[in-house]
This record gives C-alpha cells, sequence and structure tokens, in this order.
C-alpha cells in the first residue's frame, strides 16, 4: 500500500532531558529528505528554562538551581517541567503547503479545541501567541523553520509545578500569569492530554490518526 505523502507518524519519547531532544531536533531536521516523513514528537523535560531567539536575559529573573538552555526557537523565555505537555512538530511546510503563520495558528485552534473538549474556554491573542484562559497562559509556542520543515512546538501546561515561572517573565510579560488543565477540571495527566490533543492536531493538518500512530517510541 502506497504511503500517504501527508501522513504523520507519532512518537512519545516520555521524560527526556531537554538538551538531547533539542540535539534530537536538529538531527532529524538536517538528515531528512523529500521523501522523510513527518513527525509529531511528545514530551516532557526535566525543569529547565529555554530562552528563544529573542529572548532577553533581563527576562530571567532568577533562574536559582534550574538550568538555562539558550534555544533557536522563536519567542522569549518559558518553563519547561514533568506535568507539562510538548509536542514537536517535524514537518515539512513546503510539501503540506503551509505557511509558517498557518501553522502557528493550526497549533493555537488544536490547544483551543482539546480545552473545548473539557468545556474551557481557551483562546489566543494576535500580539501575544500561545493560548490563553481568563488571562493566564496555559499553553506556550516556539518554531523554527529549516529548509522548509518546522522543528520546535508547543508546550501545554497539564499538571506540573508552575512556581518556577515566577522566576522569570513568561515569554517576555512581566507578571504573566500561568495556569494549568488539572486546575480548571481539564485533563490531570499529560498522557489523557496527549489522547485528547493528538487527534485534534493530526485532522487540523489533514492527516487523520490511525491506530498504528498511537504507540510509544521504543
Amino acid at each position: 500500500m502506497t504511503r500517504n505523502k501527508l501522513a504523520i507518524d507519532i512518537i512519545r519519547w516520555g521524560l527526556v532531558d531537554y538538551p538531547s531532544m533539542y540535539q534530537k531536533m536538529h538531527d532529524f531536521t538536517n538528515n531528512r529528505d523529500d521523501d522523510t516523513p513527518d513527525q509529531i514528537w511528545l514530551v516532557e523535560h526535566p525543569a529547565i528554562f529555554t530562552q528563544g531567539q529573542a529572548g532577553k536575559s533581563e527576562h530571567i529573573l532568577s533562574a536559582g538551581t534550574i538550568p538555562v538552555f539558550q534555544a533557536d526557537r522563536g519567542g522569549q523565555v518559558t518553563f519547561h517541567g514533568p506535568g507539562q505537555m510538548i509536542a514537536y512538530l517535524m514537518l515539512d511546510l513546503r510539501r503540506r503547503k503551509l505557511g509558517v503563520r498557518q501553522l502557528v495558528s493550526i497549533m493555537e485552534q488544536a490547544v483551543v479545541d482539546t480545552l473545548a473538549y473539557y468545556q474551557i474556554s481557551g483562546y489566543p491573542k494576535a500580539d501575544a501567541p500561545g493560548v490563553y484562559v481568563d488571562g493566564k497562559k496555559i499553553a506556550s509556542l516556539g518554531l523554527r523553520v529549516r529548509r522548509g520543515c518546522s522543528f520546535h512546538g508547543l508546550a501545554l501546561n497539564v499538571n506540573m509545578d508552575l512556581s518556577p515561572f515566577h522566576q522569570i517573565n513568561p515569554c517576555g510579560y512581566a507578571g504573566l500569569e500561568m495556569t494549568q488543565t488539572k486546575d480548571l477540571a481539564g485533563p490531570q495527566h499529560v498522557d489523557e492530554a496527549i489522547n485528547t490533543f493528538l487527534p485534534v492536531i493530526t485532522g487540523l493538518l489533514g492527516a487523520p490518526l490511525s491506530e498504528q500512530d498511537l504507540g510509544a517510541a521504543s
């Protein structure tokens, strides 16, 4: 059977340190060719602050014992930790006939639709990428595109320690409050969030999820 060129492979990595996953993203993107299937990587990271290309050091108020990693994604500083659902979108945008702005909109809509499944009213902001609930940020976005292919992606707060966000100006905004699905009667665990999110994001990307995509990474 001929594989649909718009099909997307799903890989669940589990808990992996950020520098290792950062290198894996670069290796995958650098080595892919026109026939490489698109992938979505689901992962959690141990506690770390990541600083985007536009990041300014003054937005890290007090890193304390949490490491800081300089990344090549868009955006400012954010925090990653266990209990946060991270989806890295390893997509050939030319093959999918998508622009970067379109992909950002799809990512935001996927989070909004995922939250709506739990009767949570999320919304994007035109001047501040991400998804918000009642003025508090619940999902952050940051992408990089190289040779027409995207990597990095989005982070949805599910059930995590939010206190490190107080050590930074999240996404460059002083005093921005964060929230998570656990506190809004939404998913209590990352796996639950993933299982709701996956069919939504793949559907919006024109690649309906198949049963074989649901396996975990070995």
